[in-house]
């Protein structure tokens, strides 16, 4: 008998290993990434869970096995999505840390930043949030003035960030300050801040949907030791800038707002209904979820090659942008077209005659009216698209 090819010997290892240490009480349970639903009051189970698939680098499967990852390709990946979601299972570490802050400290930071950032981020046991925006700096982030004073082996902060995601419930903040008053670029440096440190003040931000995920922070006096400024002193708006590109990837990449395990049209069909050929009824409707459901595919395969040339050039590109603005019009389209197709039933905010699921959808509708917006507007995407995928420079 033939031995199995090194990719299918991997499913069946992955299969066998999630069938024997994950409980079948967790499926249909929240995953709680912890990003913008709230703090992790994990139960028991999910916590054993948790650790379990810590402890196998899936927190960060690609990640380094040195650095709390799994090494694990891109095939591997895909396949281990797949039987995760065959048995109904998931893995319950994420957010920004491992989305955008590990990639980027492991291209700009010291070993020893590597080691001990890293692994507590991979196995989900610490969060991070994003220290970027400011009152007077979204689209201009560059014009940020929160202000680290060097007094020598250490920097106090004084200033403001705002639109921080998971900001009150987060452990540590990567961010960029200002060190340098005279310049404005080459003024900036990029911190990594514990959140209890002394004059650490969290204000949660309430958003139309209902939820807080966000808030602004406040930091007044605060110390943050040399070891933890990542690369050269007034080098952080490049380092900024690479963090951004993987945000813009990771934005990108959740194309479709949500759901994206099941089609639009197994969605859409208890409010739409069937024909007797088991389509959806609606002939118009049924066109525009045949059309989304295509774009979305072709998008998906168009990730999968841009996340392999990233891998083999050692990071996203610019067309993290390309792919940012579309996964955000697809985000969009996807919850409008459920809420069309929910009629009545998609106006719910609350009380009876509405299902759980109901009034996620009209928060989660609500929420994407914000993903052309965070990690970068479309029009900020469009000017880096022009200018460094299609060579479109100023003239003088």
């Amino acid at each position: 008998m033939a031995e199995a090819e090194p990719i299918e010997q991997f499913r069946e290892e992955t299969r066998a290993w999630i069938a024997e240490n994950f409980d079948d009480a967790l499926k249909g349970r929240h995953n709680p990434l912890g990003m913008v639903d709230g703090p992790t009051d994990m139960s028991p189970d999910m916590v054993e869970w948790r650790a379990k698939t810590g402890a196998e680098g899936w927190g960060a499967p690609t990640w380094p096995v040195e650095y709390g990852g799994a090494g694990l390709s891109g095939a591997e990946v895909r396949v281990l999505n797949e039987e995760l979601s065959k048995a109904g299972a998931y893995v319950p570490i994420g957010g920004l840390a491992i989305m955008m802050f590990g990639p980027t400290l492991m291209e700009y930071g010291s070993e020893e930043q590597k080691q001990k950032w890293l692994p507590p981020i991979a196995r989900g046991e610490i969060r991070g949030c994003q220290g970027y925006s400011e009152p007077n700096a979204g689209s201009d982030l560059a014009n940020l003035q929160s202000f680290a004073e060097d007094k020598g082996d250490h920097y106090v902060i004084n200033g403001q960030k705002t639109w921080q995601s998971g900001g009150q419930w987060a452990d540590f903040c990567f961010g960029i300050f200002r060190t340098d008053k005279s310049h404005k670029h080459e003024g900036i440096t990029f911190l990594i801040v514990d959140m209890e440190t002394p004059g650490v003040e969290r204000r949660p931000i309430k958003m139309i949907s209902g939820l807080s995920p966000f808030c602004e922070t406040f930091f007044t006096d605060v110390k943050v030791p040399k070891e933890n400024r990542v690369g050269e002193e007034g080098k952080g708006w490049t380092i900024g800038k690479r963090l951004l590109q993987y945000e813009r990837a990771g934005i990108g990449g959740g194309g479709g707002g949500g759901g994206l395990s099941r089609s639009l049209a197994e969605l859409t069909a208890p409010y739409i209904g069937k024909d007797d050929k088991g389509e959806l009824a609606d002939k118009e409707f049924r066109l525009k979820v045949i059309k989304h459901e295509m774009r979305i595919r072709n998008f998906m395969g168009t990730m999968v090659r841009a996340q392999q040339e990233a891998k083999e050039q050692g990071g996203p590109s610019a067309t993290s942008s390309v792919l940012k603005n579309v996964g955000a019009k697809l985000a969009q389209e996807r919850t409008d077209l459920l809420i069309e197709a929910m009629g009545m039933q998609g106006l719910g905010w609350e009380g009876e005659g509405f299902t759980d699921d109901e009034l996620k959808n009209t928060r989660r509708w609500l929420w994407n009216r914000a993903v052309t917006i965070y990690g970068g507007s479309t029009e900020i995407q469009n000017n880096i698209v022009a200018k460094r995928v299609l060579g479109m420079l100023d003239h003088q």
